[in-house]
């Protein structure tokens, strides 16, 4: 029997959101079985408290953003596919700001934290979602399915008009190895073209050229980690969004999707799985 995993101990980290700009210092915190990841807005009178479900997902522009009891948090993903590859299970996430620290864009530094502050296995049994029939969503030249698969496993495939980015495909099997080395350090993805539109709108304002990979129309004006970057990015979030159905098990395969397909998924996994 797999058991449940939280933190052995409570864990601080302060910096800016991606898209607010504003400071923000979240505490990571251990979870009591069964209770899941729960982000709590210690800003807000009341504490409100939002669970980390599919269910809960309102908006998915250019982030994931949950929202329970009058309150929000918005670009989640990257620390939520963190705390799925690291293995922890229930977690409780105070912030005093509605977005989790941007730190270098990717999810690395959420997975140090976590190895920082150290596991506790607990005394509840691990409940896996094992898909076991297929799921997909479609539009046009851009799909995302999930198929039965002993493993948690993700097949993506982006495509981008960019002369420096193209098409490019990576294929994860997930193990907290493969996630360490190959997936936690990639970076959110920026054009400088989008850039005036998207701060008009109130998004990226906490964006540099550090914190994400930026694009202008011919080069790249950040330093790549890796060379096909924008790809295992998108597995990261992937990794996210689809953590708001618990541990699950299957083999995703993508092509050209991102957030609202992540969230459509997860909202049709766990309708099935309602309705059984």
């Amino acid at each position: 029997m797999e058991k449940q995993v939280t933190l052995a101990a409570g864990i601080s980290y302060s910096g800016a959101g991606l898209h607010s700009g504003k400071d923000v210092t979240m505490t990571l915190k251990p979870g009591k079985p069964d209770t899941g990841i729960v982000f709590i807005r210690t800003d807000l009178p009341g504490t409100p408290e939002i669970h980390a479900r599919g269910e809960l997902v309102t908006s998915t522009l250019k982030a994931t953003t949950l929202s329970e009891n009058g309150a929000q948090v918005f670009t989640v993903e990257h620390l939520l596919g963190a705390l799925f590859a690291m293995g922890i299970d229930n977690c409780r996430i105070e912030m005093d700001s509605p977005e989790p620290p941007v730190t270098d864009g990717s999810g690395l530094v959420f997975a140090q934290l976590v190895q920082q502050a150290g596991r506790a296995e607990q005394d509840a049994e691990r409940k896996i979602c094992v898909i076991d029939r297929a799921f997909s969503v479609y539009d046009g030249d851009k799909f995302m399915m999930i198929l039965p698969y002993d493993g948690t496993r993700i097949s993506f495939t982006s495509v981008n008009p960019h002369p420096l980015l193209g098409t490019q495909y990576f294929d994860l099997l997930l193990t907290e190895e493969t996630f360490l080395k190959e997936i936690a350090p990639a970076r959110t993805i920026g054009f400088m073209h989008e850039v005036e539109q998207m701060r008009k709108m109130g998004l990226g304002l906490g964006g540099n050229l550090e914190n994400a990979l930026v694009y202008d129309d011919t080069k790249c004006l950040s330093v790549p980690r890796f060379p096909d970057e924008l790809v295992r990015h998108k597995i990261l979030d992937v990794l996210g969004d689809l953590s708001l159905i618990g541990p699950w098990k299957g083999h995703v395969i993508a092509v050209k999707s991102g957030h609202s397909y992540n969230s459509q998924l997860a909202k049709q996994i766990i309708a099935y799985r309602e309705g059984k």
